[in-house]
């Protein structure tokens, strides 16, 4: 696998027993997803010492692209295995941050370190499906790819985290969602409603991380009486927002720049 870098790395204490780290992890493309010269097995036989400097510019030079879809499927795999192997670089990032030297215990959830036996939490953003991609979006995709991961620890107990960039459609929402919520969604405005339902997402995802949910139950949960406060922590545009969740007796963190969740 290419060489992982670490950008924008954003360190956050929650509490005196929960820290939280996100940032973008990069890698180039592997050189054979470009598939570069493979129509143009005669190029190697040419004796470029025998060129003239400046008549390098006069070479028809020949590459070759692979069929969309499967370049696609490829860029979908790399991404993945990159956000796996990203997730675990931040974990080690934030635990040197921490002058903390422990190893990852993912055996079974909740995850956990070995030695300090705190509880671990991973998320990243997802891979651009196959059916998803545009031309566009494919091309671009060529150059290098960037992902967003985060990762939270708590000594307290087991935890959940979410990254997420992408919005969550109506149809979506209303297809999963619990009744209760979608009346209060349906009375917002489009773009708070929109806000909401995709942070209503994150606490969903979160909370099936920690207690280790199917996904059509997780996200069927009414969590209808955090709405309110949700609905204010749009409005207060603030860098990091905690409330505490009476009801389940978790605190909720948001950090609207980092377009993340933590549940702790």
């Amino acid at each position: 696998m290419p060489t992982l870098n670490l950008h924008n790395i954003q360190y956050s204490q929650l509490d005196p027993m929960t820290w939280c780290a996100t940032a973008q992890v990069t890698a180039p493309c592997p050189l054979d997803s470009l598939d570069l010269f493979s129509n143009s097995p005669l190029l190697f036989n040419v004796n470029l010492l025998n060129i003239k400097n400046y008549e390098l510019c006069r070479i028809t030079w020949h590459y070759h692209i692979p069929n969309p879809s499967l370049s696609a499927r490829k860029t979908a795999y790399h991404q993945r295995k990159q956000q796996r192997a990203g997730v675990r670089l931040l974990l080690q990032s934030l635990l040197n941050k921490l002058d903390i030297t422990d190893n990852l215990d993912d055996a079974s959830f909740p995850y956990r370190l070995v030695n300090s036996q705190y509880f671990v939490c991973f998320s990243h953003t997802g891979a651009s499906s196959q059916n998803t991609l545009t031309q566009h979006e494919e091309e671009k995709n060529f150059d290098g790819l960037d992902n967003k991961v985060a990762v939270v620890i708590s000594c307290h107990r087991s935890v959940g985290i979410d990254i997420e960039t992408n919005s969550v459609e109506w149809r979506v929402a209303q297809r999963f969602y619990h009744a209760n919520e979608l009346t209060v969604l349906q009375a917002l405005s489009i773009m708070q409603r929109d806000t909401v339902a995709k942070l209503l997402w994150q606490i969903k995802e979160c909370f099936i991380k920690i207690h280790q949910y199917k996904l059509a139950q997780g996200l069927g949960m009414d969590y209808s009486h955090l709405m309110t406060c949700l609905i204010n922590s749009i409005k207060e545009k603030l860098p990091l927002l905690v409330f505490e969740d009476d009801k389940t007796k978790y605190h909720l963190a948001y950090l609207p720049e980092q377009q993340t969740v933590i549940v702790y």
